[in-house]
């Protein structure tokens, strides 16, 4: 793309109407999408414990032989690593935080968020009887190193009870 590669292996969330968030049991599934060819889904069955056990194991013998290959068929200190995409692909993000439960607290946040660059989409604080609030927050999409530094900005506010967690919201 125009953008360069991204790959990316990470924990994230995404819609149960996707076709990744409708994958049950052993199967796998990857993801490719170019600009001119869309999506395209690969699916299909794991190979299971047996079988993965197995490959594994015949690795390990092929290397204590010294019958190792390079991965790609070309040894590691010759590949050029691939340049990585300008910038990172825009995502939402879901954040969850615990605050001290004071005035201006929420506030502070969202001042923080703001200043990054960063619109909330949507928010929720349960109802709590702890002296830290539980606050949920899904932000628009935006670049993961605006998101760092609005997170790294937050730890400054004196109203974090815990260190937030921030998950991709893949939109796939």
């Amino acid at each position: 793309t125009g953008r360069g590669l991204e790959a990316r292996m990470t924990p994230c969330l995404v819609p149960t109407t996707s076709p990744l968030g409708q994958l049950e049991g052993g199967t796998n599934m990857v993801v490719l999408e170019g600009d001119s060819v869309g999506q395209i889904v690969l699916r299909g069955a794991g190979a299971g414990e047996g079988p993965t056990a197995s490959a594994v194991m015949a690795d390990v013998l092929d290397i204590a032989r010294g019958n190792s290959m390079p991965v790609f068929g070309i040894p590691a200190n010759e590949l050029a690593a691939p340049e990585p995409a300008a910038a990172s692909v825009p995502a939402a993000y879901y954040l969850r935080m615990a605050l001290q439960d004071k005035p201006g607290a929420l506030a502070k946040i969202a001042t923080v968020l703001g200043d990054a660059g960063i619109s909330i989409d949507r928010m929720r604080q349960y109802g709590h009887t702890d002296p830290t609030a539980p606050v949920l927050i899904v932000t628009h999409k935006t670049a993961r190193d605006a998101l760092d530094k609005a997170l790294e900005a937050m730890e400054g506010t004196g109203v974090l009870a815990s260190q937030p967690v921030a998950i991709r919201i893949e939109d796939v």
